[in-house]
């Protein structure tokens, strides 16, 4: 059986591959230089670096509703010839998030709870896990927060069984990597209950990070059960129950080494009913997609307005109505 399961593993990674071109560029001179390859597809740009004239690439191979999956990391030279790689991680799960920053590799799998893996990439021939760390939730985007913090934003997962876990609301990490073998989860924020999504999970131009101000701003749409209506039902809250959409906007966080807290939450539709909640989705006329900053002023986008609030105490300063009309189809959507 085992024999069989290594057999399996090793056709995967030779039917599937990804494929890199590298291409020079001078002026409006244009030269095709060659191409590699490296088994397994790549899940998005932070997938990839390139760092002192090498490629890395993160990448999965196998299924993971089968079992059959691994993860791996491939480091190329200039030629695009692999000359260094970790492979085999995390079998049965596949990679949700990567982050190259300079000599380290973060790269983030998921099955039923979330390993952290904390790579050395200095040695471009020798890659080398240097320690993992496994709690429960997953992380779909990482960003850099200090030489020694890196941030994770995903979801919690509660329950299910040995092959997976429903997963539940927002949840925001800051992982402590300074002893690269023992990476810690320093602190951490849940936001809402399963159903609860935002666009900065797989947009990271929805994700507003800075440091030296503490400042974490990201769009949330916010689910919430109602735990009345299931302990009626069930006499319990079951790890699958889904909650309603009841808020849309932006939740602007507190973040140090410490703590994440909540600073205060901005929303665009100043007349929340249960009607129009209905129509919350991604792209909806008030819902918050971008924020910036400027000075001490903090500003949220949606198609429909601009707000501007004051970046410490999150209070309404002004917003400008941008005239955008919202038409419906049968389902909700804008046309």
């Amino acid at each position: 059986m085992k024999e069989l399961q290594d057999f399996e593993f090793k056709i995967q990674k030779t039917y599937e591959k990804t494929v890199t071109h590298k291409i020079n560029i001078d002026k409006e001179n244009i030269k095709y230089i060659g191409s590699g390859e490296v088994p397994g597809h790549v899940l998005n740009q932070f997938s990839m670096d390139e760092y002192k004239g090498n490629l890395r690439i993160a990448t999965t191979t196998g299924d993971t509703w089968q079992g059959s999956s691994l993860n791996h990391l491939y480091i190329l030279d200039e030629d695009l010839e692999i000359v260094g790689s970790v492979e085999d991680l995390a079998q049965g799960e596949r990679i949700y998030s990567a982050r190259f920053l300079g000599e380290r590799a973060y790269i983030v799998t998921f099955k039923k709870v979330d390993p952290l893996f904390v790579i050395d990439v200095s040695n471009p021939k020798e890659p080398e896990v240097l320690g993992y760390l496994k709690i429960t939730g997953y992380s779909d985007y990482l960003h850099p927060y200090d030489e020694n913090h890196i941030i994770g934003m995903g979801k919690e997962t509660r329950g299910g069984d040995e092959h997976f876990s429903w997963y539940q609301g927002i949840k925001i990490s800051l992982f402590d990597v300074s002893d690269v073998e023992n990476p810690v989860e320093e602190a951490k924020i849940e936001i809402g209950d399963r159903g609860t999504d935002s666009e900065a999970l797989y947009e990271h131009k929805a994700f507003l990070f800075d440091k030296s101000k503490n400042l974490l701003v990201i769009p949330i749409m916010l689910a919430e059960i109602n735990e009345s209506q299931y302990l009626e039902q069930y006499g319990e809250i079951p790890d699958y129950a889904y909650g309603d959409v009841v808020w849309q906007g932006a939740y602007v966080l507190n973040i140090d080494e410490d703590e994440i807290s909540l600073r205060g939450k901005i929303t665009h539709d100043d007349n929340q009913t249960e009607e129009n909640r209905r129509w919350y989705y991604y792209g909806s006329k008030y819902s918050v997609r971008r924020s910036l900053y400027m000075d001490d002023y903090l500003y949220t986008i949606s198609n429909g307005k601009i707000k501007a609030n004051d970046l410490q105490t999150i209070d309404e300063i002004s917003s400008v109505d941008l005239g955008y009309k919202e038409d419906y189809g049968y389902y909700g959507e804008a046309i």
